[in-house]
């Protein structure tokens, strides 16, 4: 049975391929984005652009807490799986 699924679902197999590629393309991207280093490293840029004069107090604490709130669901996410 399995022999004639793969030979019935290999006209696909292209499409198959490039949905498997892209799901992993995208786990990556959302791996580097929202990794602890790059909480870090964002956290480091508002610090830097609050000195800078670029952003206010306020504007600075809702970036950081909107970047702890992302890393807080990142880490319940992941404590489910």
């Amino acid at each position: 049975m399995g022999l004639i699924k793969e030979l019935v679902l290999l006209p696909v197999a292209p499409l198959r391929f490039t949905v498997w590629v892209a799901g992993h393309v995208a786990e990556e991207a959302d791996r580097q984005e929202f990794s602890q280093e790059a909480a870090v490293r964002k956290l480091q840029e508002i610090q830097e652009a609050r000195e800078r004069g670029e952003l206010n107090e306020q504007e600075a604490k809702d970036l950081e807490a909107q970047i702890l709130e992302q890393q807080m669901a990142r880490t319940q996410r992941s404590s489910g799986e």
